[in-house]
Order: structure tokens, then sequence, then C-alpha cells
């Protein structure tokens, strides 16, 4: 393989990790800070995706325009879970149980409405690209992938340098020791409840634009952003981007040099070896 198509595939890879970085942002904060295992994370994702091809390909709204609506409303519904979550006191097993309900009666939905045809939004920049001495750099890909550095590092910096990530983190280490100090974890719940939901709201965004959609298509993210989950470390949002490009550029690189067919087994054979070798952030 020469030089040239190597550094294509590894671009390739990096930026569809950035899809799975972004993918994996609110999940992790969910699972990290709320203890809820929220499977119906991936499937308010495709929704937000269908979301934004309907209202592209019908109302010929464009996608930043469609974020204003998009990223509002999945706060809401978020928030309205989390509702759920709190009124039946679900625990952390136990929400995965309950979110992969969800996950099929969103699945369902979507079938419903859009059918299980695969569906691809064009837009006129889908195909437009950098060129950076031999390699060429897909705009909307790059576009994601800025985005979700920006959203990785701000949620960071938002989590460690600010009195209310503080005060999250400890609600997350030691409920009530941080309520004697005056910390309403209910309440913080709800807002991260909310802002994990609008993260998946602009995850949809990008999947729309990049992807081809189908609702089977939301089984087949689930185990890759899984392991992209636990080896960038819960409610580690730096750590979910770069465990998302080294996952993404390790099945690139499988793809193209061993065989396409290899690609699915990449992100478990990543997670099964550190989960062995058991570094200090696992």
């Amino acid at each position: 393989m020469s030089f040239s198509l190597l550094a294509q595939t590894a671009i390739g890879g990096m930026l569809l990790g950035g899809i799975y970085g972004l993918l994996a942002l609110g999940l992790s904060l969910s699972w990290g800070l709320l203890r809820l295992v929220n499977l119906s994370h991936f499937a308010l994702a495709f929704l937000s995706a269908y979301l934004t091809y309907h209202l592209g390909t019908r109302f010929n709204v464009a996608p930043w325009v469609a974020v204003f609506g998009i990223v509002p409303l999945f706060f809401a519904v978020g928030v309205a879970l989390h509702a759920l979550f709190v009124r039946f006191k679900v625990s952390e097993f136990a929400s995965m149980l309950v979110t992969f309900g969800i996950t099929v009666l969103i699945e369902s939905v979507i079938q419903w409405i859009w059918s299980a045809d695969y569906r691809k939004f064009e837009t006129p920049y889908a195909l437009e690209s950098l060129k950076i001495g031999p390699v060429f750099v897909p705009k909307l890909e790059l576009l994601a992938f800025m985005c979700a550095a920006v959203l990785a590092v701000s949620v960071w910096a938002a989590l460690h340098k600010t009195m209310l990530g503080r005060a999250l983190r400890a609600a997350a280490h030691d409920g009530p020791i941080a309520a004697a100090f005056g910390v309403n974890a209910v309440r913080l719940s709800y807002l991260l409840a909310g802002a994990c939901s609008a993260l998946a709201g602009i995850a949809g965004i990008f999947i729309a634009l990049t992807s081809t959609l189908a609702p089977s298509q939301i089984e087949a993210w689930i185990g890759v952003v899984f392991a992209v989950v636990i080896i960038g470390g819960l409610a580690n949002p730096i750590g979910a981007l770069c465990a998302g490009v080294l996952i993404g550029v390790s099945e690139a690189i499988t793809m193209a040099v061993v065989n396409p067919a290899w690609a699915p087994l990449v992100a478990f054979s990543i997670l099964i070896a550190l989960l062995l070798w058991k570094p200090k952030w696992l």
C-alpha cells in the first residue's frame, strides 16, 4: 500500500472517530455522572438524524438552522425521560433494560414514519473536500470532527473549571456529602440529562449529513460506541474523543490492509486488550 493511500485511510478513520466520540460523549456523561446506562441515547441520535433529513428534504431547512430546533427539543426529551427514571427510582442495571425498551420503541416509530428503506440526505456540499498534499479531507466529516473536539474540550472545561461541574462530580462521587454542602443533586441531574440528550441531537445531525440512514443501524453503532465509552473512561469527554479516533483509525486501516470483514472486531479487540492490560484510566 502506498503512503498516500495509507494517509487517506488514516484521515478517513480519524474523521469517523470524531463521529464515534461525539456520539459517545453524552452516554459517557450519563453513565459516569448519573449512573444510568442510557441505551436510548443511540435511538435519540438516529431520531435526530431522521428529523434533520425530513426537515431538509421536505421543507428545505438547512442543518445549521435545524440545530436551533433540535437541540432544545432533545434537551426537553432528556429531562422528561430522566423524570421517569427519578420517579420510579431506576437503578444502574435496570436503566439498561428500560432504555433498551425505549430504543426499540423509537426504532419502531422511525420505521413506521420513514420506513425501513435506506435514506440519504443529499446536500450540495456533501462531496466537497480540502486537498492537503496527496490527501483529500471531506469538509462535512472535518466539520463533524471539529464540532466533536470543541464540545469535548468545552464539556471537560465545564466539569473541571466551573462550580457547576465540580458540584456534578461531587454529587456523582458522594451524593450525601455533596448534599450536606448544599448541592442539589436531583436538580443537577435533570440539567445533565437534558444536556446529554441535546448532545445526542447534535450527533444525529452529523450522522444525517455523513451517513446513509436506516433504522437497523441503531444496533450497529451500539457496540462500537460502548467500546469507545469504556476505553475513553466514564465522564471523560476528551478520553471519549481520543478513544473514538483510536477505534476509527484502527477500523479504517484494518479494512484497507487486512479485510473489511474484520473491521467490526477491531473495537472489541482493542477493548479486551486494554481490559487485560488494565491501564489506570479504565
